[in-house]
């Protein structure tokens, strides 16, 4: 059997192995042995030189391929939706906020609101921030 087709068979195996792992690593073996089947096939070397070009190519693929590829299949920071997106917004005061009553106007939608300390008051036109969403109110904070 040829040296090529050994590397072929390699590199596909590599392939398919990588499919049970997902950590990148058999692939860019593979891809060196893609690399040697490839120089094999078209150069005849000997068999010590596709060792080497599978070595050198894996090598390189692992250092500067392997990274980049993780880091694109990396999920991104989850983007905040409903209530949690809300939090830490800056909100206007419409309404005088007390312990039992209080409005702010929160992206656009006029929201109820209560001070997160229970003997604060914040004044129509204060500008505050969301602390958190406690059912339907805003618990809200003035950094004075």
């Amino acid at each position: 059997m040829p040296a090529a087709l050994l590397w072929l068979i390699a590199a596909l195996g590599l392939a398919g192995a990588e499919v049970l792992t997902g950590d990148l690593f058999l692939l860019m073996l593979g891809g060196g042995a893609l690399a040697a089947a490839g120089t094999s096939w078209l150069l005849d070397w000997p068999i010590w030189a596709d060792g080497a070009v599978f070595l050198v190519v894996s090598v390189l693929l692992l250092v500067l391929v392997r990274p980049a590829l993780r880091r694109r299949m990396q999920s991104a920071a989850a983007l905040e939706t409903g209530i949690e997106a809300l939090e830490g917004r800056s909100a206007l005061v419409l309404d005088q906020v007390t312990q039992h009553a209080g409005q702010v106007k929160l992206d656009g939608e006029v929201w109820t609101a209560r001070p997160l300390n229970d003997h604060d008051v914040y004044e129509a036109g204060d500008h505050v921030m969301v602390m958190r969403i406690d059912g339907a109110t805003a618990v809200v904070w003035k950094n004075d």
